[in-house]
């Protein structure tokens, strides 16, 4: 069975929680590569939930996506609690979501730029009325497709917990 596969029940169930809300979601994807998105659209009617976002996996695909100046970055470390929640808020904000989930890793199989050891993962959700939360999930592993799975289904389930 796929990954997509897998992880449909749990995404149909987050679609039904923002559905019923009447709320959207916006989507930064880092070292899971789009497979938070993709589990997402994997949903019939993703459009009554789902408004966007992208993989922020260069820093220019940071400046575009999330649209911030370099110094809001100053003193920041990717796969760090304080990266994630900027991005979650920064795609929340601009593509006028509801919600915002951000990941930021790094995810194994080479060096990450900030020096973050492979296996480490911070998910941000970002959601109406200050509501934030973060995870940290670390594998102890530098397996890259097992590190982009586990931080997929950790985001996934850090999420339909904030939803619930």
């Amino acid at each position: 069975m796929s990954l997509l596969n897998e992880l449909y029940s749990q995404a149909a169930r987050i679609a039904e929680l923002l559905k019923v809300r009447g709320e959207k979601i916006a989507v930064a994807d880092g070292a899971t590569g789009g497979l938070i998105a993709a589990s997402l659209l994997t949903v019939p009617g993703a459009l009554d939930f789902f408004v966007g976002g992208g993989v922020v996996y260069s820093l220019r695909a940071r400046d575009v996506l999330f649209n911030q100046p370099r110094e809001a970055y100053k003193g920041m470390r990717g796969a760090s609690e304080d990266y994630a929640l900027l991005q979650a808020r920064s795609i929340r904000d601009n593509f006028g979501a509801e919600w915002g989930i951000a990941e930021s890793g790094s995810v194994g199989g080479s060096s990450h730029p900030s020096g973050a050891p492979g296996g480490r993962s911070c998910v941000a959700i970002v959601g109406p009325d200050g509501f934030e939360v973060t995870r940290i999930t670390e594998t102890q592993s530098d397996a890259r497709i097992a590190n982009m799975e586990a931080f997929t289904r950790a985001a996934l389930g850090a999420l339909e917990d904030c939803l619930a």
